[in-house]
C-alpha cells in the first residue's frame, strides 16, 4: 500500500514539476506532436533574406542571443528594445519560445520587431511556438525548423526540439553537415540538455539522443545555445559549451558573444 501511494505521490510530483517549466499554458498544453513531418522541410526560408544567409563578417565579429520571449496578444515584453544594444552586432539569435501560443498575430509582431534591428534575426522553434497545433503559422511565415546558415567564417546550425526530442534523422543531417561547416560552429535549440536543481526538468527526454548529440559536437563545435527552463545553467563537455539561457520576458536578459581567430567569449547583460 505505501509502495503505490509513493508511486502517486511521485507521478504527481513529477506532473507539477513539469508545469513549472517553460510558462506552461494549462489552456495550451494540446502542441503539435508531428516532429517528423516538421523535419521534411529544410533550408526552407521565408522569413530570412539571401542577405541572411550568407553574412560577410569579419575575423572578429559579435552576435548576441535571447530565449523565451513569449510574445502574447500583440505584447512583446520588451523584445523590441533589443533594437537599442545591436551597435556593432552581425546577428541575433533567439532560441525558441518566441511566443506564447504560436498565434500568428504574434509570430507576425516578432517578424516586424525582427525586421527593424537592422541586422537577421534567426528564429528557433519552442513548444510554445507549436501550441494548439499552430505550426502552420510558423511555416507560412518562417519556413523550415531545422536550418543552417553560413557566413564567410561560421557556421550556424539551428535544430528544432520543440517536441524535447531531435529524432535520429535530424541528429544524422546534424552529423552529416559538420563535415562541410566554417571554422566557428554555434548550434541553437530550445530544449535544455542539463538541469541545475531539482525542480528543473530536463526537457530532452532520451538521454540517449542527449548522449548522441553530445557526441557528434565533441571538439566541433565551440557552443550550444538554449532556453526553455528559464534558468541559466552553463555546463561543459568535449570543447564544447553547453549554455541554457533565462527567459527574456521575465528577466530582460541576453547573451553577448565575441568570437575572434583565437575562440569565442560571452557575457550576460540585461536591458
Amino acid at each position: 500500500m505505501h509502495m503505490v501511494v509513493a508511486k502517486r505521490y511521485s507521478a504527481l510530483l513529477a506532473a507539477l514539476l513539469m508545469l513549472t517549466a517553460c510558462n506552461v499554458d494549462l489552456t495550451g498544453l494540446i502542441a503539435s506532436k508531428e516532429l517528423n513531418a516538421r523535419l521534411e522541410s529544410k533550408n526552407d526560408f521565408r522569413f530570412i533574406t539571401d542577405a541572411g544567409r550568407n553574412l560577410p563578417l569579419e575575423e572578429s565579429y559579435s552576435f548576441i542571443v535571447l530565449s523565451d520571449a513569449h510574445i502574447e496578444g500583440g505584447n512583446a515584453f520588451g523584445f523590441e528594445k533589443l533594437k537599442d544594444v545591436l551597435n556593432g552586432v552581425s546577428f541575433v539569435v533567439i532560441t525558441g519560445d518566441i511566443t506564447q501560443n504560436g498565434r500568428r498575430e504574434d509570430l507576425q509582431k516578432f517578424i516586424e520587431i525582427a525586421g527593424a534591428f537592422g541586422v537577421p534575426c534567426y528564429p528557433v522553434i519552442g513548444n510554445h511556438d507549436i501550441y494548439f497545433d499552430n505550426f502552420s503559422n510558423w511555416n507560412e511565415l518562417i519556413g523550415s525548423t531545422r536550418y543552417r546558415i553560413d557566413h564567410s567564417n561560421t557556421t550556424l546550425f539551428i535544430l528544432d526540439s520543440a517536441n524535447a526530442s531531435f529524432g535520429a534523422s535530424q541528429l544524422d543531417w546534424l552529423r552529416d553537415e559538420l563535415r562541410t561547416a566554417k571554422n566557428h560552429v554555434f548550434v541553437f535549440t530550445h530544449a535544455n540538455l542539463f538541469v541545475q536543481t531539482p525542480g528543473d526538468i530536463e526537457q530532452v527526454t532520451d538521454t540517449r539522443e542527449r548522449a548522441r548529440i553530445m557526441a557528434i559536437l565533441k571538439g566541433r563545435a565551440c557552443a550550444m545555445f538554449m532556453g526553455h527552463v528559464h534558468r541559466r545553467i552553463i555546463r561543459k563537455a568535449g570543447g564544447v559549451e553547453y549554455i541554457t539561457l533565462e527567459d527574456f520576458k521575465g528577466n530582460d536578459t541576453y547573451c553577448r558573444v565575441y568570437v575572434s581567430e583565437k575562440g569565442f567569449r560571452y557575457e550576460f547583460e540585461k536591458l
